[in-house]
């Protein structure tokens, strides 16, 4: 069980119906054939969250077609050496999965319908440790034996069983099923790891963010909702996360990738210019920097006569980036470009956003920088985000660059964010089971620091507290185009595919979809990047 090939090539573009959601992944169907066993005992509990009213149900699926998707998990590449037969059986997972999957793209959610979301905090304060590495069926790298047939069908029933129960408990959760839920909850311990494979490593971080939430249901007010003030948002110091994050840019394309195509966007933008001043947006170090100046300082025209980046951080990072600012400055003497920082303590806001608070002056080519950050202002009604767009457009920015995760985790309903989620990270963990071997410090600090922290936040999290909003291309897309901002053709699909071309796995792949950059694992986009312009014929 090493990557999800099969799985991951599913795509969910759009969000998912709730009432579908729970309707073909109800494990009390799974009761009603598989009969008898733990099963019995405990899913036979579960309580439909689907209106009463069959008129407006969506039909259920056979239990069998579920079983397919789930088995869709597991990674079949290392069957190849068993008996053709043995193998022809387990290929027929994938031709029913794809109409599993021609099925479900039938639905979707109507653009901006939200539901009532209750409030919810997590109160965890630090992560179990469940067995050791050998409880787990963990081997050593080394190991070179191929899996005989009995250990391949072993360790795919294993992964069946892992991902059924997750999504039982997940379901559980939604329903507020505090009882079955527990229950579930306490098996799923037995078969993740932080030590695993990718499946039992991803599988480790959705179970802490289901037990994170599942602690709020066992204190909830007369009113539905909980006391927010009880429990921090992230357990992870920012020290740590910062870390985490450098090591992921080291290791990974995902961060590196985004940083190069909004540095070729501002360059792209700042052609002939000589005056430069780049707004980032949230601003929580300068990974970012070094690469833009030494492509500005190697222009054919010349680098420019003077540039400023405005940083706009939070309080806490403020002694970290002005350490990292001087740096900057002192290797940017060797290339020739007067540089000025500037920092903003403040949260972004419409409000900040003005030339005034900016100190913007004539002459300069601005460039708006957004790296993962503009989807912490979407909400549930996403005025905020339009807000921002809004203010940012009244600036004239010769460019805005937007880097993000692209997955739709803003759903409305908690069982499908769940399941996207879910797509969405035993991707990227997949991507790390081939990229760093599995005990690698590197790659435990990426995955429990980093990713751990987002799927907390995306899994417990309702409200204002649940920052972590992802939101697929097409989305982003039509939101700044309200916003009057217009796509910006860009000129770097070759740089990209060489940079890819470094990290030396096949895995990895890039596509150009309307005018945005998307990077992808097996198929399954991950990251999207994209460079807009001000549409001088939209209305203000």
């Amino acid at each position: 069980m090493e990557d999800f090939n099969a799985w991951l090539s599913f795509p969910i573009h759009g969000s998912l119906n709730h009432d579908l959601a729970i309707r073909r992944f109800c494990p009390a169907r799974l009761e009603q054939e598989q009969g008898g066993g733990e099963w019995e005992e405990i899913l036979n509990e579960i309580q439909f969250c689907s209106p009463s009213d069959d008129s407006t149900s969506t039909p259920c699926l056979p239990a069998s077609e579920v079983d397919e998707f789930v088995d869709s998990f597991i990674n079949l590449d290392h069957c190849k050496d068993i008996d053709d037969d043995d193998y022809q059986s387990l290929e027929k997972q994938q031709s029913s999965f794809d109409y599993f999957q021609d099925g479900i793209q039938t639905f979707s959610m109507v653009d901006d319908l939200y539901g009532d979301v209750m409030m919810m905090m997590e109160g965890d304060d630090q992560m179990e440790m469940c067995g050791s590495v050998e409880d787990f069926g963990v081997v050593d790298d080394q190991t070179t034996m191929v899996p005989s047939v009995e250990e391949v069908t072993h360790g795919v029933d294993q992964g069946l069983h892992l991902v059924h129960m997750l999504l039982a408990c997940a379901e559980a959760v939604g329903c507020r099923d505090t009882r079955l839920a527990d229950s579930l909850l306490t098996q799923i311990w037995a078969s993740v790891s932080p030590f695993g494979d990718s499946l039992q490593r991803v599988s480790y971080c959705f179970a802490m963010g289901l037990k994170s939430r599942l602690s709020l249901l066992h204190n909830v007010n007369l009113n539905g909702t909980f006391n927010n003030d009880t429990m921090d948002v992230s357990l992870i110091a920012r020290e740590e996360k910062l870390e985490a994050f450098q090591l992921l840019h080291q290791t990974t394309p995902y961060i590196a990738f985004g940083f190069m195509v909004a540095n070729e966007a501002i360059c792209q933008a700042a052609q002939g210019k000589e005056s430069l001043h780049i707004i980032d947006l949230g601003m929580e170090h300068t990974l970012q920097w070094p690469s833009l100046l030494r492509t500005l300082a190697s222009r054919p025209e010349g680098p420019p006569k003077k540039l400023r980046i405005t940083g706009l951080v939070e309080d806490h990072n403020v002694l970290e980036l002005d350490a990292g600012m001087r740096v900057l400055v002192e290797e940017t003497r060797s290339l020739g470009i007067p540089i000025e920082f500037n920092m903003i303590s403040e949260p972004v806001k419409p409000s900040l956003l003005t030339k005034e608070n900016l100190d913007l002056r004539e002459g300069e080519a601005l460039c708006v920088n957004s790296i993962m950050h503009l989807h912490k202002y979407v909400k549930e009604s996403r005025g905020s985000l339009k807000a921002i767009l809004q203010a940012l457009k009244k600036l004239g920015p010769s460019v805005l660059t937007l880097v993000e995760q692209d997955a739709n985790h803003n759903g409305p309903f908690f069982l499908g964010r769940f399941l996207e989620s879910l797509h969405f990270y035993s991707a990227i963990f997949d991507s790390l089971e081939v990229s760093l071997p599995r005990n690698s410090p590197q790659r435990m600090k990426i995955e429990r620091l980093h990713f751990a922290d987002e799927i907390r936040n995306i899994v417990a999290f309702e409200g204002l507290n649940r920052v972590e909003r992802h939101e697929r291309a097409d989305q982003w897309r039509r939101q700044l185009g309200r916003a009057g901002f217009q796509v910006m053709g860009l000129k770097c699909t070759s740089q990209a595919r060489m940079m890819l071309s470094v990290y030396g796995c096949d895995g990895y792949s890039l596509a150009c979809e309307k005018g945005c950059l998307l990077l992808g694992w097996k198929g399954r986009p991950i990251m999207l990047a994209s460079a807009w312009q001000v549409n001088n014929a939209s209305n203000s």
